[in-house]
């Protein structure tokens, strides 16, 4: 049974005037069918600028608020007064099932960008709650995870057994146009992506190995054969992407989350992951060695990285899968040809666009899903091609899909 939203529904953005908030109210501003957007957030004199910056622009009613998303009642109230919630305030670990608890008792829905992997488990327990509420809530509809595990689904669907599942996003290595340069797009100072990252490459993480979940260290090289580009390496990181997609791919062997680093990198990388697992860097620390390397750790690495397994010629976003298909062992390669430009426009146009499809197809699930199980792939990569750097004409153009057969 498909629920539609109501005419002119009110949209509430949460960290709205955030980095990854704000790129999302711009794209969100311009939907002529929501009666409301409001973008809440702490710092209230941001948006309230943001609102003045887009009103001239704007399809849609702006209204500022301030929101601490600590004050319980206060968050319980503003989405009292929403039909949808578009979450961007973090970090996840410490907020998410607060903001989520406050979404399914105001009976609002709900849609995040969750990059971490423990507070997606967490996050997932709330289903049963959120079915007796009749409320949808997707959760890591961002860049990686999001438009990663529509990939991975798009190749799992030319399988009839999945064996192997890996999905993978760039630092500064791979092939395309949206590669992450540590110098320029991270800067002198860590976001608050960077101190995530921090931490999803040291301690443990959870990952898939013959089909059970087993917590291991990150940075372990995984070499790829992929399919009519060849071989390549990438290393584990902390991710959902595994979490969710091994149950709901039924993944029989092995699953992770990979990043795809140039030699240098993956080994100043491991050296600041050694660092932390030793207790000499914290998180903040080993952000800021993240994002401004220090000369002697970064020529200790460019002597490590020439033992290093290389990246090849992996694509830098992209999902690989391995089984079988009509009594064929098969490899599929899955990888985008753009993608927007930027973190910001990565992360928050596929946040964007899952409530687009609220808007046009209702709400014909509850619950709590990861975008694999809810997304409807066709329209969804056909809008996602109108924000990439390259002009693409839809999905068809955007999605490179090469097969292999093992002998």
């Amino acid at each position: 049974m498909v629920t539609r939203l109501k005419d002119q529904p009110t949209v509430v953005v949460l960290g709205g005037a955030g980095g990854m908030g704000k790129m999302a109210a711009r794209i969100v501003s311009s939907y002529q069918d929501l009666g409301q957007l409001i973008i809440a957030d702490m710092d209230l004199p941001a948006a309230k600028a943001l609102v003045a910056e887009l009103t001239p622009s704007a399809a849609t009613n702006l209204r500022a608020v301030h929101m601490d998303v600590t004050d319980g009642p206060a968050l319980r109230e503003l989405l009292g007064q929403a039909d949808v919630l578009l979450n961007t305030t973090g970090p996840f670990y410490k907020l998410g099932t607060v903001v989520l608890e406050a979404a399914i008792s105001a009976r609002c829905h709900y849609i995040d960008i969750c990059d971490d992997w423990e507070p997606t488990i967490e996050l997932l327990n709330y289903s049963e709650k959120a079915k007796a509420a009749g409320v949808l809530a997707i959760i890591g509809l961002g860049a990686s995870p999001g438009v990663s595990n529509l990939l991975a689904r798009v190749a799992c669907e030319r399988l009839d057994q999945v064996d192997d599942l890996y999905t993978a996003w760039p630092i500064d290595a791979g092939s395309g146009d949206f590669s992450l340069d540590l110098e320029s797009d991270l800067g002198a100072d860590p976001s608050a992506a960077i101190v995530h990252w921090a931490q999803q490459i040291s301690g443990s993480i959870d990952v898939i190995e013959n089909g059970l979940k087993v917590s291991r260290p990150p940075q372990v090289p995984v070499t790829l054969n992929y399919p009519g580009l060849g071989s390549g390496t990438a290393y584990t990181v902390g991710h959902p992407e595994p979490i969710t997609l091994h149950e709901r791919m039924n993944v029989q062997n092995h699953s992770a989350n990979l990043m795809v680093l140039q030699r240098t990198t993956a080994a100043y990388v491991d050296q600041v992951r050694k660092e932390v697992d030793a207790d000499r860097l914290s998180a903040s620390a080993a952000a800021r060695a993240l994002s401004k390397p220090r000369i002697g750790r970064y020529l200790r690495a460019t002597f490590a990285g020439l033992t290093m397994k290389s990246a090849g010629k992996l694509p830098g976003f992209f999902a690989y899968a391995k089984g079988q298909r009509g009594g064929l062992q098969m490899r599929i390669g899955v990888h985008v040809k753009s993608m927007p430009s930027g973190m910001g426009a990565m992360t928050s146009t596929p946040l964007a666009l899952g409530l687009r499809q609220l808007l046009n197809e209702g709400i014909q699930i509850t619950g709590v899903h990861p975008p694999e199980s809810v997304i409807n792939i066709n329209p969804f990569f056909d809008e996602f091609t109108r924000a990439c750097q390259t002009p693409l004409t839809g999905k068809d153009e955007l999605l490179i899909v090469h097969e292999a057969v093992d002998s």
